[in-house]
């Protein structure tokens, strides 16, 4: 008879070891983001293990950080932009609602811009692992500055302008409207398609100006030629646009030329300092220029657009405005925080280099004192934010092509930089305002009626063209 042969015991497996990155990126997590009981939103590890926030069905986003080594990148120096490029750099993704997730950096700064928030952070961040390393930025696009309208800049300005255009049309296609405005459009219901509110907008600049078969306008800095060639088309003025893209101008005379328009419509490559001294125009328009003259320029700014209008001519400047800026007392401890925590330089090195977004009174008060009176200021706050929104549903809709047209971290630059407008525009930090300047006739004669009934004329076309 056999003996039983003999089992021998197997020694169960030891439970997998856990990443000691795990704990301390934990630790440093609750010091930047607050612990799980004080924010809203789940944050997702490399390892797909949850640190679960407070219930909250307002909660529409999550942050989901993807390599071990992505906090030590940024939060080595802790600052607004460092925190900006882990995102570009794909190290931390936010799923989900990216708007919602804008007012993270302000949250980080408020909790650690402190020398007792810095000696509790610096410790743990430098205990974080330095491995698993994001592919470094392609700083390429983003080394140059856009001196846009700078003194300095005079003939050289035209390759730098391009640094936000240079993405190409066909980039600005995927998310524009057919008419390819990329101004703030204005929405007469919540229900208007983005088309009809960028039309919308177009009409009321053309409304407010008052504008009349055979006068003569002037729209600074024209884009792709969108609101010279409705001016002409539906109130029957001869125009010309000015743009400092080769690209836009090109766009426009083809566009222009398709629609029969070229003998109504002129697009010209020309620096705005080289308008004619003496008035030849009836209306000028500028829309979205302002933001990028520097604050101190802006009096000569208008004083050519002054000096290009016909007395009693009318000037519409559409443009952001900072009211954030209006608050800054601007101590000497204030700017230092600034600087050290490299507020807006998000803005200034990937998406408009050298523009600086000054307070209203500034705007106005730079038009006043070249002799234009002001007769008109709408605030459109709230549209611009429904007009990033759709440009950014267009963009993220499209964003295969999107990337293969201009490459990942461009896509993600961009998707940043319309949802932190959009934020920006929500939470009132930063606004949009039309000004209507009036060049004063000799006797005082301003060129306005005596209401703003016409600008919800129904028929306003029909008589403009008449």
């Amino acid at each position: 008879m056999s003996q039983p042969q003999r089992i021998e015991p197997v020694e169960a497996a030891p439970p997998p070891r856990r990443d000691p990155a795990i704990d301390a990126t934990i630790a440093v997590l609750d010091l930047v983001f607050g612990a799980p009981f004080e924010r809203a939103y789940d944050i997702r590890l490399w390892d797909e293990s949850i640190q679960h926030g407070r219930a909250d069905p307002r909660a529409d986003f999550s942050l989901h950080i993807r390599r071990r080594g992505a906090l030590r990148r940024m939060l080595l120096p802790p600052s607004e932009l460092s925190i900006v490029e882990a995102f570009i750099s794909n190290d931390i993704d936010i799923d989900g609602n990216v708007e919602s997730a804008m007012g993270l950096a302000d949250a980080i700064g408020k909790r650690i811009q402190s020398f007792s928030g810095i000696a509790r952070l610096i410790p743990r961040v430098l205990a974080l692992p330095r491995d698993d390393a994001s592919p470094p930025l392609d700083e390429t696009r983003y080394a140059r500055s856009l001196r846009l309208l700078t003194p300095g800049a005079r003939k050289s300005t035209e390759p730098e302008i391009q640094f936000h255009y240079d993405v190409g049309n066909d980039f600005y296609a995927l998310w524009l409207d057919p008419s390819m405005l990329y101004t703030c459009a204005y929405y007469r219901k919540e229900s208007d398609d983005l088309a009809t509110a960028q039309i919308n907008k177009l009409d009321h600049i053309c409304r407010k100006l008052r504008l009349q078969p055979g006068e003569r306008l002037l729209d600074i800095g024209c884009g792709w030629g969108g609101l010279v060639m409705h001016a002409v088309e539906n109130y029957g003025v001869q125009a010309t646009g000015i743009t400092l893209s080769a690209a836009q101008a090109k766009f426009a005379q083809e566009r222009m030329a398709e629609r029969g328009l070229s003998d109504k419509c002129t697009i010209q490559m020309m620096d705005f300092r080289d308008l004619p001294i003496n008035g030849r125009f009836d209306k000028i328009t500028s829309v979205g220029v302002t933001e990028h003259v520097p604050e101190d320029k802006q009096p000569a700014y208008f004083a050519r657009a002054f000096n290009a209008l016909e007395p009693a001519g009318l000037f519409l400047n559409h443009c952001e405005v900072s009211t954030r800026a209006a608050r800054r007392t601007n101590s000497i401890g204030e700017r230092i925080g600034r600087w050290l925590w490299k507020r807006d330089q998000f803005i200034d090195k990937y998406v408009f280099p050298d523009a600086r977004l000054v307070p209203l009174a500034s705007v106005i008060g730079s038009a006043e004192s070249v002799g234009f009176e002001v007769r008109d200021v709408e605030s459109l706050r709230e549209h611009y934010m429904m007009t990033l929104r759709a440009w950014l549903r267009g963009l993220e809709r499209g964003k295969s092509d999107a990337i293969k047209l201009v490459g990942e971290r461009t896509y993600r630059v961009w998707r940043l930089y319309m949802s932190a407008g959009a934020y920006g525009f929500r939470t009132a930090e930063i606004n949009i305002v039309q000004t209507l300047l009036s060049k004063p006739a000799p006797g005082g004669r301003a060129g306005v009626p005596l209401t703003r009934e016409g600008l919800y004329d129904s028929d306003h076309r029909a008589r403009g063209k008449g």
